[in-house]
């Protein structure tokens, strides 16, 4: 209803208004001064992750009791692995993560913020890497607590930092935050997902402090835009 009212209070100010030509209109803004660049798509990171150069020694689990099939690949500047994505609620006890909702919930993480607390997996997005082992330490490839990784599930690229180590054999683990900002239930029980996540690690990358989101999305987004636009 307010548009159409503004509308014909426009059209009436129209046919009242003087008859003399317009001023001439302002010059049109250069392409390159409106343009903005598009953020990196769930394609066009895939399309760079199509194919596996093993760098782990052997192959993973995605759950205990289930067969090893999921190898860690590697590329010029990022390790990556394609896998289900269990919910990681470690760290500071909050509303969703606790010894009530997780079963499994420990109150420690791995790696720490600035201040020595424990991570938050309700509100920091991040990811979880094995326990190092004869099949794959990926602190041998520029991986470490801090390190900024690309996640992809369907359409949707989220940016995270790794912050917490699991079980030696076992691959494909994300904070509740991580899991939530991709759509996927974040549920310690009864969420998750059982395939369809691509992890995209990138190599001696590191957000400072740890625990700030904000910087792993400015930190995610241009080494995602390096790696998609690198031969």
């Amino acid at each position: 209803m307010r548009l159409s009212s503004l509308t014909l209070a426009a059209a009436g100010a129209a046919l009242l208004a003087p008859t003399t030509p317009p001023d001439d209109p302002p010059p049109a803004q250069e392409e390159s001064e409106v343009r903005v660049e598009a953020d990196v798509s769930a394609a066009d990171l895939l399309s760079k992750v199509s194919g596996c150069d093993a760098v782990s020694q052997g192959r993973y689990r995605s759950d205990s009791g289930t067969p090893a099939t999921i190898p860690v690949c590697g590329a010029q500047d990022v390790v990556f692995w394609k896998a289900d994505m269990d919910i990681d609620c470690d760290g500071q006890a909050t509303d969703h993560c606790n010894s009530r909702t997780d079963p499994h919930f420990s109150d420690a993480t791995a790696f720490q913020q600035s201040d020595g607390r424990q991570l938050s997996a309700e509100r920091l997005p991040y990811i979880v890497v094995p326990t190092p082992s004869a099949i794959w330490d990926y602190r041998a490839h520029g991986v470490r607590g801090g390190s900024v990784a690309a996640v992809v599930y369907g359409d949707q690229v989220r940016y995270a930092v790794v912050g917490d180590v699991g079980p030696r054999d076992i691959i494909g683990e994300a904070s509740y935050a991580a899991a939530k900002a991709l759509g996927i239930p974040p549920d310690p029980r009864t969420g998750g997902t059982a395939s369809g996540v691509t992890y995209i690690v990138f190599k001696n990358s590191r957000v400072t402090p740890i625990e700030d989101p904000a910087a792993a999305v400015a930190a995610g987004e241009r080494l995602a835009r390096e790696f998609v636009d690198g031969e």
